[in-house]
């Protein structure tokens, strides 16, 4: 499984943010530029996060962009969810009708135990542990 670029993008911006000081913005500018993201890409990215309630964004000579809770309190779950959706490792993990060998199907589990790992790991690991 491989994150999307767009969701990899994310995660560097959030990563960004929870490395100002408590109550610091940041223009997209300077995210873009030291995140090495293109700035008409942060700009999707920036909306969808901000609709999610994860950063909090304003306008004018002292706006930017700011984490809308602490570091600690946002998972990188979150973000990834925020702009690729649920994780699904296969189709079948999340409905057993799409699989041709539905209950007889001896991956299955192995999946399903996989994304219960992955998905348990992103909801564990936070922006204030780096």
């Amino acid at each position: 499984m491989q994150i999307t670029r767009q969701a990899d993008y994310a995660l560097r911006a959030m990563l960004y943010l929870a490395r100002l000081g408590p109550n610091e913005r940041a223009p997209t500018s300077d995210i873009a530029h030291q995140q090495h993201i293109p700035p008409s890409f942060l700009a999707k990215i920036i909306s969808q996060l901000s609709i999610a309630g994860l950063i909090q964004t304003s306008r004018g000579a002292h706006g930017g962009v700011s984490m809308a809770r602490p570091a600690e309190k946002i998972s990188l779950l979150e973000v990834v969810e925020a702009i690729d959706g649920p994780i699904a490792l296969n189709e079948c993990t999340g409905n057993i009708v799409t699989c041709s060998f539905g209950e007889d199907c001896p991956l299955r589990p192995v999946w399903c135990e996989i994304q219960v790992e992955m998905v348990s790991k992103l909801r564990s690991t936070n922006f204030g542990q780096f």
